[in-house]
């Protein structure tokens, strides 16, 4: 089965649920737009791991390019207070656009074959960029390899180490700790790619994908 972009997303807001892409540029610094604001504590930044309410919040980005909380704008009392009621009373919204704001690399690459047997919904994982067309758990073998699809090349870098974001249901935000041990027990603890783009290009869904191995 030929490969395929099949599904894109981008995370305005860092640990706030994402918005669904029909196509998006591919640029060193990942998709324009993803992770440029994040929640912070006195203690540093806070993240669903511990906050989960936070993945009840949405973070899209305004035509404009204006991070969005819930449609409010990030640096907005409306959005302050949503984030607040989330991760408590001393939590704020600051905004980065350093590649430090990612925790690994600028993009993470799913495989569909990976996420069928994963079994869950797949913004459990949270992806930028889904490629369709792989068999089972073939990406356990793409460590190194490239993704060409048009003029963007992605570098697979290493298999992502997955966290306690996974157990949060994205729709009830109901908490399942099995969810992770699951992923430790069947998956080595990993699913998902770390990547980096190696050369700039706008993708769209549906656009064929080449798997370069090195």
């Amino acid at each position: 089965m030929p490969l395929t972009i099949g599904g894109l997303w981008r995370y305005p807001v860092k640990t706030l649920a994402g918005e669904r892409l029909t196509e998006a540029d591919l640029t060193p610094d990942g998709i324009p737009g993803d992770r440029l604001v994040h929640v912070r504590g006195p203690e540093g930044v806070r993240t669903s791991r511990r906050h989960h309410r936070l993945l009840g919040l949405q973070g899209t980005l305004s035509a404009e390019g204006l991070p969005l909380v819930n449609g409010h704008p990030w640096d907005s009392p409306d959005a302050l207070a949503l984030v607040r009621g989330a991760a408590g009373q001393d939590a704020w919204l600051a905004a980065d656009d350093s590649l430090d704001r990612f925790d690994i690399l600028p993009l993470l690459v799913a495989t569909d074959g990976a996420v069928h047997e994963f079994g869950r919904d797949i913004r459990r994982l949270r992806p930028n960029v889904l490629i369709d067309g792989v068999h089972g758990m073939d990406e356990t073998t793409w460590e190194g390899a490239g993704l060409v699809s048009g003029d963007a090349v992605i570098f697979l870098d290493s298999l992502r180490g997955r966290c306690p974001m996974t157990t949060v249901d994205p729709d009830t935000l109901d908490r399942d700790p099995g969810v992770l041990k699951d992923i430790g027990r069947r998956f080595g603890g990993r699913l998902a790619l770390n990547a980096s783009v190696l050369r700039a290009g706008r993708v769209h869904l549906g656009d064929p994908v080449e798997l370069k191995r090195a």
